[in-house]
């Protein structure tokens, strides 16, 4: 039997997670959000297989430092063919936030469900993971 035949299927034990860390501070929001999804996802990993979960854990730093675009209106819709006032304004005056929609925005619901425990945000400098022995992640 020839082994170079054989098609390698990752499990989910099959590696450790790495945990990565990235400043937010002077990063654009849609940038930062491709990669953050594509650590959480494991793209990156050779062994990479869509429906087997190797994905890394992701903390962010400095969230309150992320260049947003504040002069963009952005807008939803309730209760839709109902006259009256069922366009409201969204206004993100957090920062977080808005990470967290852009990146949500970047999932479908289920994968939203399994990725989203292992992203961290913080707004400041100090984070309590010190201990997972983080990867410093430039962008």
């Amino acid at each position: 039997m020839n082994s170079l035949n054989k098609t390698f299927l990752p499990s989910e034990k099959y590696e450790n997670r790495k945990w990565f860390i990235i400043d937010c501070k002077g990063q654009k929001l849609g940038r930062l959000a491709t990669q953050v999804v594509h650590l959480l996802k494991g793209k990156g990993k050779p062994h990479y297989y869509p429906s087997v979960d190797i994905g890394d854990y992701v903390i962010l730093i400095n969230a309150d430092l992320i260049i947003l675009k504040e002069n963009i209106e952005k807008y939803t819709v309730y209760n839709p063919g109902r006259p009256g006032s069922s366009l409201k304004r969204i206004t993100e005056s957090l920062p977080s936030v808005a990470i967290e929609r852009a990146i949500k925005g970047m999932l479908s619901n289920s994968e939203t469900r399994k990725y989203f425990k292992r992203l961290n945000i913080y707004n400041t400098q100090d984070h309590p993971h010190q201990a997972q022995n983080t990867i410093e992640f430039s962008i």
